[in-house]
């Protein structure tokens, strides 16, 4: 069903903006003189897509050009009477879009930890010595994974994505687009893009309560597992 898509939303405003756009045309050709159709920019067949757009925003401003530069209120009114009659539902449509858009966007911004910066915020949040793991585990395993970046988003072939500072899958751990994933951590995707590293870490810490423990990321089998990690927080204060 259309209303269960991601862009069911944009549908509607579309769908709004347009039908207000045909209804106000309507009103203009009723209300003419003569009581016919008259041609524009904006209801021309002729003039589709971004064309029709550049076409009706063109019109309105030669009409602002038109009806002066004046700061008085007559001026103003004038201009006022002019965008009325030349109404560009198209531009309506784009500027709600827009707003729409963004703030459908996530608000959080990315963020690249430094080693000991990383260090502080993970033993603050309890992960050194959790289930029996140093805090250099975690920050071997974060610098190893993402670089220490909170934003890193690694696409599959398999179609799930590895998301954030852990690179935590979406296969079995978060939700993303595909609803049908376990989802255990009980949270979306984009939830572990945070810098603040709430979430990653609630998930981190599931994670590893699981047998494999932090052998459930390669990168830290491959790295970080039976080897000397003590540089990895020497010089940092917590």
């Amino acid at each position: 069903m259309v209303s269960a898509l991601p862009g069911a939303p944009l549908i509607n405003v579309y769908r709004i903006a347009w039908k207000s756009g045909r209804d106000k045309i309507q009103e203009d050709h009723e209300g003419s003189p003569d009581g016919g159709v008259h041609s524009s920019p904006v209801s021309s067949p002729s003039v589709s897509g971004p064309r029709r757009l550049l076409s009706c925003l063109s019109s309105q401003s030669s009409a602002l050009s038109q009806s002066g530069g004046s700061t008085s209120a007559a001026g103003i009114e004038a201009k006022s009477r002019t965008l009325g009659r030349r109404w560009c539902p198209a531009g309506i449509m784009l500027l709600a879009l827009v707003s729409l858009l963004s703030c459908l966007l996530p608000s959080s911004e990315a963020k690249v930890y430094s080693r000991c910066e990383l260090a502080r915020v993970l033993h603050d949040f309890g992960l050194d010595g959790y289930r029996g793991y140093s805090l250099a585990d975690w920050v071997c395993l974060a610098y190893f994974t993402s670089g220490f970046n909170t934003a890193a988003v690694d696409h599959q072939a398999d179609g799930s994505t590895n998301n954030g500072i852990f690179q935590i899958n979406s296969r079995r751990w978060c939700r993303n687009l595909t609803p049908n994933f376990p989802n255990v951590c009980r949270m979306h995707c984009s939830d572990l893009l945070n810098p603040n590293l709430k979430d990653t870490v609630i998930c981190a810490m599931k994670i590893t309560q699981q047998p494999q423990g932090l052998g459930y990321w390669e990168a830290w089998r491959h790295h970080c597992q039976r080897k000397d990690l003590t540089e990895w927080v020497n010089g940092c204060d917590f």
